[in-house]
């Protein structure tokens, strides 16, 4: 079995998916994916064509396309269950996804690129009202997180096992830093990142080290 993920290096999403491969030590391509470039390599007819979103990830699985960051994911876990991202438990591993669907459903979406890029086009918004939104719904989810976490974490998001749900949290985190988020009210989360960013499956997933990273 064959994988190649299309992906742009700080795209969150993409993010996602590069530590669960990572994590489970599967071997993939790595195909770029430019979110800006020419209004957006997202929108040509060939991602089109894989993703009728035109939204990266797209895994391509012996050639045939999967969307959607956390379907991917659950997809790996349920093919290649070892190391798994999901604890035994089935309260814990429903606990996982609601933390994880937060980040993908409360904040993330709402603070990407295209989001922003319509708030300029549709109701004039500036860069700096652009960032304010964003950080609005960034800092509203960070604190639902963090008191998820106070309750239901341990050494990770949920208990002491690494799950989908640090695997959200970490692109997100970094993605906070870049619309200057305070982050000092949501200390267990950023600890939880410290304890995550040495390990080698989250340093290889690393924006900075993707070959179609970028400085600034």
């Amino acid at each position: 079995m064959s994988y190649a993920l299309r992906s742009y290096f700080r795209s969150s999403a993409s993010w996602r998916v590069r530590i669960a491969l990572n994590h489970k030590g599967l071997p993939y391509e790595t195909v770029p994916v430019h979110l800006l470039r020419e209004g957006g390599e997202q929108h040509g007819d060939e991602h089109r064509h894989l993703n009728p979103m035109e939204q990266l990830p797209v895994l391509l699985i012996d050639g045939t396309p999967l969307a959607q960051s956390l379907a991917i994911l659950e997809y790996l876990e349920e093919v290649h269950p070892e190391p798994s991202l999901l604890p035994r438990d089935p309260l814990a591993r429903a606990r996982v996804r609601q933390l994880a669907e937060i980040v993908n459903s409360g904040i993330q979406p709402v603070q990407n690129l295209f989001v922003m890029q319509q708030l300029g086009a549709q109701l004039g918004a500036d860069r700096q009202a652009q960032q304010a939104w964003s950080r609005f719904f960034i800092e509203r989810g960070l604190r639902a997180l963090e008191a998820l976490v106070a309750a239901y974490g341990g050494i990770y998001s949920v208990g002491d096992g690494i799950s989908i749900a640090d695997v959200c949290l970490v692109p997100q985190l970094y993605n906070a830093r870049r619309f200057s988020v305070d982050l000092s009210h949501v200390p267990r989360l950023t600890a939880i990142e410290g304890r995550l960013a040495s390990l080698p499956a989250f340093v290889a997933a690393h924006a900075d080290h993707q070959p179609d990273a970028e400085v600034g």
